[in-house]
């Protein structure tokens, strides 16, 4: 479900865009974001195979995921003047907007399981969007959703289970049932957590005490198995769940509240660096600095 602090996209965190994402990202000034490396997941593997035989299992789980080097040329988002695609023709099609981090979510996973060929990505211009979306595929009128047999399923934590149990491709849960039950736990607190980080953007007071103990059980979680820097060890659907969130509150946190959202945090420091090495992400980031500007000036920040 879309938690209280992100209704809906667009919203103040996530700006209406008209355009695709940018090639590579540009960092502001007060905040340091790293390119992401186009390394593919065997490359991933070997640089790492020397380190713990605990790390070198998720490492190896990790480059299961398709090499995906080459960047995905991306269709232009369809406004109120586009006409459909030729919908319910057996094409599974994937609804997103750009900027929104809820169909990040599902863009992501859909990446990650090596699906580019059998989903395609239909974006959607929300600042302008088609009266035929809402009409003809997805009453509830947002993204993300998914057209496939015939059918339009939303809701992304949704979409991304129902992506990863119907289609081929790397598992995003492990087996192991303790993992499995703190997955659906993480799971349950994303509401919470966007909650108490964006209540605090848009509060003119210091960070509270809410946002950090929202960050801190975080950084907890990411540590709790001991066996690398993903919540459940290997990349799973719970990294899903939080990245392009916590992508989003690194830059509005340093840029607008001054304040590093790693600091004293190693895991989750860890866990940004390591996700940044992972394409099917990375393919999906947005251009820092667009956000940063359009959050700012929809929450009238100098």
């Amino acid at each position: 479900m879309n938690s209280l602090a992100f209704p809906s996209c667009p919203s103040a965190l996530t700006p209406a865009s008209t355009t695709a994402p940018a090639s590579s990202p540009f960092p502001s000034p007060r905040i340091k974001i790293r390119c992401p490396r186009q390394e593919d997941a065997a490359h991933y593997h070997l640089r790492l195979r020397d380190r713990s035989s605990s790390q070198t299992v998720i490492v190896a789980m990790a480059a299961a995921a398709p090499a995906s080097s080459v960047k995905e040329v991306l269709p232009s988002p369809l406004t109120s003047a586009s006409e459909p695609p030729p919908l319910f023709d057996g094409t599974t099609r994937l609804y997103v907007a750009y900027h929104c981090p809820y169909a990040q979510r599902a863009w992501i996973a859909r990446n990650y399981k090596g699906l580019q060929d059998k989903i395609k990505i239909v974006a959607i211009d929300l600042a302008d969007r088609p009266t035929w979306y809402k009409e003809k595929v997805y009453p509830e009128n947002k993204v993300p959703s998914l057209e496939h047999n015939n059918q339009v399923k939303g809701e992304s934590l949704d979409l991304v289970k129902y992506i990863d149990s119907n289609f081929e491709g790397p598992s995003l849960l492990p087996e192991d049932p303790s993992k499995k039950q703190f997955a659906e736990e993480l799971l349950a607190y994303t509401d919470a957590f966007n909650k108490a980080l964006y209540f605090c953007i848009v509060s003119k007071e210091d960070v509270s005490e809410e946002a950090v103990a929202a960050l801190d059980k975080i950084e907890d979680a990411l540590g709790k198995f001991n066996e690398g820097p993903f919540s459940l060890g290997q990349f799973s659907l719970v990294d899903i769940a939080y990245v392009p969130f916590i992508e989003r509150f690194q830059i509005f946190y340093s840029n607008i509240k001054n304040y590093d959202i790693t600091k004293g945090r190693p895991n989750l420091q860890k866990f940004i660096e390591e996700v940044d090495k992972i394409d099917a992400y990375t393919q999906t980031k947005q251009d820092p600095q667009f956000l940063l500007e359009q959050t700012k000036k929809r929450l009238g920040i100098a």
